[in-house]
């Protein structure tokens, strides 16, 4: 896809923010590359072994990005309280608090191990915190407690702002009930609260809450931008995200590959130029197949997202009773209606010929009717996309598509496709990885000359077998019915004017989620699916 193919590019040096809040002053655009935390380890290996960067300078640097949010954001909050945990992120938090106490900041610490037990960096950390004030670390630390006197969870709401450090991006099981009772409490108390790195809770690389997660305003987020942080819960807990690559050099991320790459605007080079001289038939004649009884709706959404979007010609195919109704909604389009039996003699080979491309699905339905129109489709071998019903239908049929291909699953689709006779996958299993869920969709469909991924959600997915992409646009508003068909109209219309389908997949999920966030204006709640199709006039500008 476009987004990969240039130079690898290093994270931005100057902190970043990801989108706009009540505290930062400026608006500025993150890194386009996203990682695991495997693949931040070794950077930061890396840095250490081959760069001669100190481990503990590095955790200097992380402490400062975060006292620098501080100053920048919340300099009016005097009582500051650092949660710290185990490992490095514990560390982190120390460093904080140092450099807070040393800006005369009044600082509480709580720790929920026993500090002398840290290791490493982290334990020169808590040791360099200690000598800071000798004799007066009781005025300084709410010293590590046993379970039967446990620190007071009332040090929350003494304070003015909390610094959460207890959980780093190692975690990969269930936060423990005690650990749990602090971040909810933190939580509840509707203090302005900082991540060190990510939130305590989030799992970094899936974006999945494992239990409970610190909701925090602000992420400082270090060396690389976890790929978990843009999908799945991520979005609930991260609120802003900061970045600081702690001045690693390009030489540096040169050596690890990008999981990831991040999706944060419409990326309007992708649009080929109209020229003054084209007409309807330059620019595609897509089918679009649906609409089953009682269900005119989703083709409805389809077809004027595709005309919307640009599509040439559009022809729908449909039963007769949904005729009128199309009509209506549609004018633009030409429609045909058929029973299982009189497909071929509906769709002559030579108009079928014309056709370009073949989007199918949207309220397709699952019976006789719905699986032969699909066959059919098929047998054209035309470039297509697939969604809803028809999802649904290859998961239970025997269909091999060798056609270019983009499908446009949402979870409960994927765990249909997923699902197999001894194992039944749930919505709830897709969204646990949604990565690994993506990668096992596009093998199903192997046998396509190329198949491209969309796994829609809160930081939809996008993957063509080689590069994956994490959008971050779009709100909660968009979770309303026909959001889907809205963006398979999006999408075939887009290839229909001789986009690749990777490029078009990527330009499809960012004009749908853009269209949505600029009638809502990040409003959560009010959006129709036929309000997007209205705005795309805009952000098509």
């Amino acid at each position: 896809m476009s987004r990969a193919q240039g130079a690898r590019a290093r994270p931005f040096a100057e902190k970043t923010v990801f989108k706009l809040s009540d505290y930062p002053s400026t608006m500025q655009v993150l890194p386009e590359k996203l990682y695991s935390v495997d693949s931040v380890v070794r950077l930061e290996q890396i840095a250490i072994q081959q760069y001669s960067i100190p481990a503990y300078t590095l955790m200097k640097r992380a402490g400062k990005a975060v006292f620098d949010v501080i100053q920048k954001n919340y300099s009016q909050h005097e009582n500051i309280l650092v949660l710290c945990g185990a490992g490095n992120n514990a560390g982190d938090g120390y460093v904080v608090a140092t450099l807070a106490k040393q800006a005369g900041y009044p600082v509480r610490i709580v720790s929920l191990i026993d500090p002398v037990r840290l290791k490493n960096e982290a334990l020169q950390a808590y040791s360099d915190w200690q000598q800071l004030e000798t004799g007066n670390d009781a005025d300084l630390t709410d010293a590590y407690k046993t379970d039967a006197d446990k620190a007071d969870l009332s040090l929350i709401d003494k304070a003015d702002l909390i610094v959460d450090a207890l959980l780093g991006t190692g975690l990969r099981r269930e936060v423990s009930s005690e650990w749990a009772e602090w971040i909810n409490t933190v939580n509840q108390a509707n203090k302005p609260v900082i991540a060190v790195d990510i939130p305590s809770g989030l799992v970094a690389d899936t974006g999945v809450v494992a239990g409970s997660a610190i909701k925090a305003d602000i992420t400082v987020c270090f060396i690389g931008l976890k790929q978990g942080m843009f999908t799945a819960q991520a979005k609930d807990v991260c609120g802003d995200i900061v970045f600081d690559d702690l001045g690693l050099t390009d030489d540096i991320y040169s050596q690890v590959e990008a999981d990831a790459d991040l999706l944060t605007s419409v990326d309007y080079s992708l649009l080929p130029e109209r020229k003054q001289a084209s007409n309807k038939g330059s620019f595609g004649h897509v089918l679009i197949v649906g609409g089953n009884k009682s269900m005119p709706g989703a083709i409805i959404l389809a077809a004027r997202s595709a005309l919307r979007t640009g599509a040439g010609l559009v022809t729908i195919v449909t039963v007769a009773e949904n005729l009128t109704a199309i009509c209506s909604a549609v004018p633009e389009a030409m429609i045909k209606t058929c029973s299982s039996e009189d497909i071929a003699g509906v769709l002559p080979d030579a108009f079928v010929a014309g056709i370009t491309h073949i989007a199918i699905g949207m309220g397709l339905g699952q019976d006789e009717w719905s699986l032969a129109l699909l066959q059919y489709c098929v047998r054209l071998n035309k470039p297509m996309l697939i969604d809803a019903d028809g999802l649904n239908l290859i998961a239970n049929e025997d269909i091999t598509i060798t056609s270019p291909l983009v499908i446009t699953p949402h979870p409960g689709e994927a765990a249909r496709l997923l699902s197999t006779a001894t194992t039944v996958v749930s919505s709830g299993d897709i969204q646990q990885d949604r990565f690994d869920a993506i990668r096992k969709l596009y093998q199903l469909f192997s046998e396509s000359e190329s198949c491209v991924v969309v796994l829609k959600g809160s930081g939809s997915l996008i993957f063509d077998g080689d590069d994956m992409n994490v959008c971050s646009l779009g709100n909660a508003a968009m979770a309303a019915p026909g959001m889907g068909d809205v963006l398979s109209g999006i999408i075939i219309a887009l290839m229909a004017q001789g986009i690749k389908p990777g490029d078009a997949a990527e330009l499809g999920v960012c004009l749908h989620a853009s269209a949505a966030s600029s009638f809502t204006e990040n409003k959560t709640r009010g959006l129709l699916a036929s309000d997007v199709i209205d705005e795309l006039t805009e952000v098509l500008q």
